[in-house]
């Protein structure tokens, strides 16, 4: 009997001490948090113009496989939004272009829709920030994965905004993404 309840005793332990690993794999952004914060974030007036941006994606382990440049040529038709993007990398590879088509919804949701995205990104403002929510086959080396990214961007002030994307793969980040945006006169 003491041995069962040692047994049970210690498999409980490992099991907490594995959730708890786990869970320092998880990253949680709550919107809610920032919607009195200012300056408040409209993703078509950000992006209505060129934009620049440099970025970084780093692997789990924290470093850095991907550096990159990109050009944004955003513009605004009615409640759509368009993104041509262009890539420049100095470290890695990945798309040389993505063209994003962004529609604002009657709730002031937003859904984008891109070539390389699986379905639609589902979009959502709150106040300073914005989130996009959106599956992606990910070519990595000679194999594809299934992600699922957490995209998060926060306004500095009207030019200026940080993007941060958490890439998962079963629920644990394998990767995060960090740009800094800024609009160009």
């Amino acid at each position: 009997m003491i041995k069962s309840a040692m047994k049970l005793a210690f498999g409980l332990g490992i099991a907490a001490l594995s959730v708890a690993g786990l869970s320092g794999c998880s990253v949680s952004v709550e919107g809610e948090d920032y919607t009195s914060v200012k300056p408040a974030f409209n993703i078509a007036q950000f992006f209505n113009g060129d934009v620049k941006a440099w970025g970084i994606v780093q692997n789990r382990s924290g470093e850095v496989i991907q550096r990159f440049i990109v050009d944004i040529d955003g513009s605004v038709n009615g409640d759509t939004l368009t993104l041509d993007e262009t890539f420049e990398y100095g470290v890695g590879e990945g798309p040389t272009s993505r063209t994003w088509t962004i529609v604002k919804q009657s709730d002031n949701t937003f859904v984008g829709r891109a070539t390389d995205i699986e379905g639609p990104a589902k979009g959502t403002s709150y106040g300073n920030a914005f989130n996009f929510h959106y599956e992606m086959d990910l070519p990595v080396d000679d194999t594809t994965y299934s992600v699922t990214f957490d995209d998060w961007f926060w306004a500095f002030d009207d030019s200026t905004m940080m993007n941060r994307s958490y890439i998962r793969k079963f629920g644990i980040v394998m990767a995060e993404v960090t740009i800094f945006m800024q609009k160009q006169p």
